[in-house]
């Protein structure tokens, strides 16, 4: 089934009320997750700056820096114009020196041809995670929220997100947070439709408390961005 189309959502649903009578709860409580159409390759470097702008800050900051580097950027996030902008321009917008670093390693390694955003959808996860990843500044956390948010996969599990952590012990009534081991192993009944599994863990999250989420290549440990940023309907 096609990553994205109703079919494949309604098949995702009912596979998570059959597996668990929490995930039956979770679901009758929220509903469906919103269908996500993946983005087309034009998208995908502005869909990838984004993710990387959001990274250890909350919603609103981020939304902010990102659309004045938008703006900086004269309304084309592409990286051919990444590229031709002097560091200091990205970092006016607010950018941090590690993210304008991302931000322009990004640039390179695709105008290199070492990520090709035009084809990556052709690959399995394991290889978008190893392709992105070569970009410092990309860790795991970033790859799996573009490959939720931009490419639709349906059985994407972001052990290292806190708010998948804290949503699944809310809603399974865990004693304490598990930890990404531990929730590897919690996920493993919900194959292949974890990335709903994750949809859900956030819904959960959202309810006991405000969450923040945090790409784990970073080792500061501050909350970051919400998982759900990645995964808002594309238009």
């Amino acid at each position: 089934m096609r990553a994205g189309s109703e079919e494949a959502l309604t098949s995702g649903v009912d596979h998570l009320r059959a597996q668990d009578p929490v995930a039956l709860a979770l679901v009758e409580r929220y509903g469906p997750p919103p269908r996500r159409i993946p983005v087309t390759p034009e998208r995908r470097f502005e869909q990838l700056v984004q993710a990387i702008v959001h990274q250890q800050l909350a919603g609103r900051a981020a939304e902010a820096i990102h659309a004045r580097l938008v703006t900086g950027l004269g309304g084309a996030v592409t990286p051919e114009v990444v590229a031709e902008v002097p560091p200091e321009i990205l970092r006016s917008c607010g950018l941090s020196a590690s993210k304008t670093a991302a931000v322009h390693g990004l640039a390179d390694h695709v105008l290199s041809g070492a990520i090709t955003l035009g084809r990556i959808g052709r690959l399995s996860d394991d290889e978008v995670i190893a392709q992105l990843t070569q970009v410092r500044g990309i860790g795991r956390w970033t790859a799996e929220m573009f490959l939720l948010g931009t490419l639709g996969r349906l059985d994407v599990w972001p052990v290292g997100d806190y708010g998948v952590r804290a949503g699944y012990a809310a809603a399974w009534g865990l004693p304490a947070l598990p930890t990404p081991g531990q929730i590897t192993v919690l996920g493993d009944q919900f194959r292949p439709y974890r990335s709903l599994l994750a949809w859900y863990c956030w819904r959960a999250a959202d309810d006991r408390h405000p969450v923040e989420s945090h790409d784990p290549s970073d080792r500061s440990n501050r909350p970051g961005t919400p998982g759900r940023m990645a995964l808002k309907p594309s238009t």
